[in-house]
């Protein structure tokens, strides 16, 4: 077996052990993060608690200009796993395993090649990308840091991502007035059927925008995930509650789509906040988003990094990018293997990642520039 595919599965079996599952988010700065010190000799490290499980840890060696941005938080096994999600098990082709392909292995990967390597190298683990509650990219960007590009490793089949949606989630109340639902109804009366009334008008809108286009994705993602309300089939419902969710195009404006989705109908929803919002990757207007795309591009071709298809999936790269920073995404594995039962990574995918990640690091070792500064938007 290839030495760095051996250490990155060594590193893997370690990873995958330590339950960092989110919910419920138990996280500490020991456990997983004792692991990953243990295994960073050489590199300057700051571990910080942000709260509520969501940990953040900054290694530095030497003095580069690229970061490597990856979440160890997985999401919850199902009851559907047919061994130990947290023991890894490797057959001739995988790697099976809780987060081994969103996205231990490529932390994994990360590790083996800062102990197989000497040149400039900085890394950000952290715990908060699988839940609506974001505070590690937040509270590590408010100092700045002073890099020029960051890769953020996601399920990308070792190909540069440099677009994806935004994402928000909505939750509405609609008020009624309870009553006996034998009588003739006014618009207002039944919180439910102003509801149904909304959705109908929801999905209209949506469909209305399928001719929208960006980097090769088009149109509005929309999802209602969830109605509750009412009491019984003959009692008017004197409320009832919706979530909805978005992934909206880089060109679209955010607030503008709450406001459109806000006063669809009447009448109005009486409650309407936004629980989580996401910006899209390249953040920005139309022309900045566009501008913050070819500087990704042209990044990505100075590292000899093939580029791939825009996705539909939101990464924490946004952040970096809304920050100023340029960015894009690039991991080894299939989205689609992410977050199923039994979840694996192709070994050919681990391996590649890991000596894409060496020849860029050595290249560091060896004193010279990692990429053209000339590229950065």
């Amino acid at each position: 077996m290839n030495p760095l595919l051996q250490s990155t599965l060594e590193h893997l079996k370690a990873l995958v052990s330590f339950d960092t599952r989110n919910p419920p988010r138990a996280i500490t700065t020991g456990g997983i993060f004792d692991y990953i010190r243990a295994q960073l000799p050489g590199f300057d490290i700051t571990v910080t608690d942000h709260g509520a499980g969501a940990v953040g840890l900054h290694a530095v060696r030497g003095r580069p200009k690229l970061l490597f941005n990856v979440h160890l938080d997985t999401v919850p096994d199902s009851p559907a796993w047919t061994a130990s999600p947290h023991e890894l098990r490797v057959t001739a082709d995988r790697a099976i395993g809780l987060g081994a392909c969103d996205i231990k292995g490529a932390a994994a990967a990360l590790l083996a090649v800062a102990n197989a390597s000497s040149g400039d190298m900085a890394l950000l683990f952290t715990t908060d990308e699988e839940a609506n509650d974001p505070r590690c990219i937040a509270g590590f960007l408010k100092d700045k840091p002073a890099y020029d590009a960051v890769i953020v490793a996601e399920p990308t089949k070792g190909e540069a991502v440099l677009a994806h949606r935004g994402i928000q989630s909505v939750l509405m109340r609609f008020a009624g007035h309870a009553g006996h639902a034998s009588g003739e109804q006014k618009p207002r009366d039944s919180a439910l059927h102003q509801a149904v009334r909304w959705g109908d008008a929801a999905l209209d809108f949506v469909a209305a925008q399928a001719h929208e286009r960006f980097g090769g994705l088009t149109g509005l993602r929309f999802n209602i995930g969830r109605i509750e309300g009412g009491i019984k089939a003959n009692m008017i419902a004197p409320s009832a509650e919706v979530r909805f969710g978005m992934r909206p195009l880089p060109t679209m404006s955010p607030d503008g789509l709450l406001e459109r989705f806000r006063t669809l109908v009447e009448p109005m929803p009486a409650e309407f906040a936004e629980t989580f919002r996401g910006p899209s990757l390249p953040a920005g207007d139309t022309a900045t988003a566009e501008a913050r795309r070819l500087a990704a591009r042209d990044l990505a071709d100075e590292l000899d990094i093939p580029v791939g298809n825009a996705v539909d999936f939101w990464t924490e790269a946004s952040l970096f990018s809304a920050a100023g920073y340029t960015a894009f995404v690039y991991g080894p594995g299939d989205i689609v293997q992410a977050h199923t039962a039994d979840e694996w990574v192709a070994l050919d995918q681990l391996q590649h990642y890991a000596e894409v990640i060496f020849r860029l690091i050595e290249k560091c070792g060896q004193g010279q520039p990692l990429f053209d500064s000339r590229v950065q938007g």
